[in-house]
């Protein structure tokens, strides 16, 4: 497939531009634009629904080179992607590749993006344009085309979390404990390890009310967007809380069970995207190294006095998870599913399942 060559712009809200060519489908697009430093795993990067509303600056200078898997269902759910379609507004890289060579391919990245309506651009200066971001933050954006715009927009300022949500509840393996899962953009990832660990998944829809199901423990997944905006998500939580069951929170689910514990959260100045940030748990001199998606954080300073900090990132001393003093309440702020990322992490869905009589 030759690749074209119709130039585009990236604009962004702060009057900077960054020139590259269109590729994909030929579209304006607007969105909040961040940055992934990963090396891998485009194919589960841009399918997380954490990235709903964003366009994605991929730091890698190499993209598309290995093609794009055909779905491959296990217990149920996808295991080639993270959700049923591409999530990202728009995407920017250096170069891409218009060629794959990978046994697994069953379709070009160019012809994926195409076919799932999304921009992009190839040909920026992306090591520029992350410096821009580090310094100046992640702020709204856009791909202009030489014969059309669109305004610039903040998604973080409607509720993302209502668009990347299930519609209906569904139901994953019929053999174990019952454990709702919350889903606010949630990774097949996540389905697959509690799958996989003999416990039957109840997935809701983010704003349901799910308290009258039968169910012995709560897991809130990640998602995009503001917390705060999850205000019925908090409600119900709360009451689960009353119960004293087991909880756990990945991603915005941590972000949403430290707001329902009482504590705030509050935005980053350009957030964590990457297989490669190095978290420690607190307490120890145990590093791990993670794979996170998220643009807002827990403020540990906020936490109630029967909360504690469980993980602190290693670059930033962000909080990276928090844990109750003595129920089994529990979250962290990176993915230990992984998908794409090591899985240095993933025995902490053997201690949620643990929790659960």
């Amino acid at each position: 497939m030759a690749a074209p060559a119709a130039r585009a712009v990236l604009q962004l809200a702060d009057g900077k531009s960054f020139e590259g060519f269109s590729f994909g489908r030929y579209r304006p697009v607007a969105g909040e634009v961040v940055f992934n430093t990963g090396m891998i795993g485009y194919p589960e990067s841009l399918t997380d629904p954490s990235y709903k509303g964003q366009i994605l600056v991929l730091t890698y200078p190499l993209i598309g080179n290995y093609g794009v898997p055909s779905s491959n269902l296990h217990n149920g759910v996808d295991a080639a992607f993270e959700s049923d379609r591409i999530q990202v507004s728009g995407l920017i890289v250096s170069e891409a590749s218009f060629e794959d060579d990978h046994w697994t391919a069953a379709m070009g990245f160019a012809e994926w993006l195409n076919d799932q309506d999304i921009p992009a651009l190839y040909g920026v200066d992306t090591r520029q344009l992350t410096k821009h971001l580090r310094s100046s933050g992640s702020m709204p954006g856009r791909i202009t085309l030489e014969n059309g715009e669109v305004a610039f927009c903040d998604p973080n300022a409607t509720d993302l979390v209502a668009t990347v949500t299930p519609k209906e509840v569904a139901v994953y393996g019929q053999s174990g404990p019952r454990v709702v899962v919350v889903d606010c953009g949630c990774k097949n990832g996540i389905i697959r390890n509690l799958v996989d660990r003999g416990v039957t998944v109840v997935r809701v829809p983010y704003d349901y009310d799910f308290l009258n199901e039968d169910f012995q423990a709560v897991l809130v997944s990640n998602g995009p967007g503001d917390p705060k905006r999850c205000t019925q998500t908090i409600q119900h939580l709360r009451k689960v809380m009353d119960r004293s069951l087991p909880v756990f929170g990945i991603c915005l689910g941590s972000q949403i069970l430290a707001l329902a514990a009482g504590a705030d959260t509050y935005k980053l100045k350009f957030g964590h995207r990457s297989q490669n940030q190095p978290c420690i748990e607190v307490g120890t001199k145990r590093c791990f190294i993670t794979s996170q998606n998220h643009g807002y954080a827990v403020d540990p300073q906020s936490l109630p006095e029967d909360w504690l900090p469980w993980f602190v990132n290693a670059n930033d001393g962000t909080n990276e998870g928090i844990r109750h003093c003595s129920k089994p309440f529990r979250a962290v702020q990176f993915h230990p599913e992984a998908s794409p990322g090591p899985v240095d992490t993933s025995f902490l869905f053997d201690e949620f399942v643990g929790l659960i009589q």
